[in-house]
């Protein structure tokens, strides 16, 4: 924390009357006292600009979209929207354009996670470059930074679960008539989608209606899409807790790293394995780095691991600096 401090960086928890808000924000000074929160839910009693990395629940832009001085990616807003069925307030940017935060010039660097995913950059009044990136797929447009704020959804390095590489040979060979992928919604449908597309698939892929409207108005090179029972069941694309309600003559594939569905799996992950956390790391050459996702204790076996090797982490359980919200 004391090195923290050195780099004009105070990471702080918000503390209601039901607990510790999700994640964290930092103070830092540029001019003059600035707090930007991550990933973080609204807090309308507290002036800070909430940065939201990319649209999934877990990530609180449902409640972040409610402030005025949320920040988010033009898709990212626009999956808000789609999802929780309400208008964003805040601002939006277009992917890698460098946007204007209360005069903090503030860079934007896709991250692949989702439609729309960012990862946030800038330096604050003592030159220390602060780099938050939210859940990262592809960590190759990110800079290098002294205080990297990151994810470990795959950081256990004694986890053989925690190292794979992608099956899209895999996902490729399951293509054909009466196929039914279960996907998340949000994210893994979308891959599913490109990945057919890609593949040289033409037909119509059956879609259930979150999903379709999701991938609709998110994508581009798509169509054509039709909502459920609209094609006979030849491609579908359905949330995995679905494909149990699909007929049986459908051959089912869930999109998973997971190895609790009772349905054939393909490995494909909108994350980096912990080899890819690794490399992202060393890429990046902070000082310090902060481990704020997931819950549990994924973010202390990766700060673990990063302490151990060279590198100086830390968790959002280590954040002793509370503030009320």
């Amino acid at each position: 924390m004391e090195r923290l401090i050195d780099l004009g960086v105070l990471p702080i928890r918000m503390k209601g009357a039901r607990g510790y808000k999700p994640h964290f924000s930092i103070l830092f000074r540029f001019e003059c006292q600035r707090t930007f929160g991550i990933d973080t839910s609204y807090s309308p009693n507290v002036e800070q600009n909430l940065l939201i990395t990319h649209a999934h629940s877990d990530h609180y832009g449902n409640s972040a979209m409610l402030s005025p001085k949320s920040i988010a990616s033009e898709k990212t807003a626009k999956a808000l929207e789609i999802r929780h069925g309400r208008r964003f307030m805040g601002r939006t940017f277009k992917a890698g354009e460098v946007i204007d935060i209360d005069g903090v010039k503030v860079r934007t660097h896709p991250t692949e996670h989702t439609i729309g995913a960012m990862a946030f950059s800038w330096k604050n009044e003592v030159g220390t470059r602060i780099l938050i990136t939210g859940d990262v797929k592809d960590a190759t447009h990110l800079p290098k930074c002294d205080v990297l704020i990151t994810e470990a959804n795959y950081g256990d390095p004694l986890d053989p679960g925690c190292r794979f590489e992608d099956d899209i040979e895999g996902f490729r060979t399951a293509i054909g008539e009466g196929v039914a992928f279960g996907a998340y919604a949000f994210g893994k449908a979308q891959r599913a989608v490109e990945l057919l597309r890609r593949f040289g698939y033409c037909d119509e892929i059956e879609m259930e209606r979150k999903s379709l409207e999701l991938s609709k108005q998110l994508m581009e090179g798509a169509e054509p899409l039709v909502g459920l029972g609209e094609n006979g069941g030849k491609m579908s694309v359905v949330p995995p807790w679905e494909l149990c309600r699909l007929p049986d003559r459908l051959d089912k594939f869930v999109l998973t790293g997971r190895e609790d569905y009772p349905h054939k799996r393909i490995r494909i992950s909108d994350h980096l394995d912990f080899i890819g956390l690794r490399k992202m790391v060393k890429q990046c050459s902070p000082e310090m780095t902060i481990v704020y996702h997931p819950t549990g204790d994924m973010s202390a076996k990766f700060a673990q691991y990063l302490n151990e090797n060279g590198f100086s982490a830390m968790t959002v359980g280590d954040i002793t600096n509370v503030i009320s919200a």
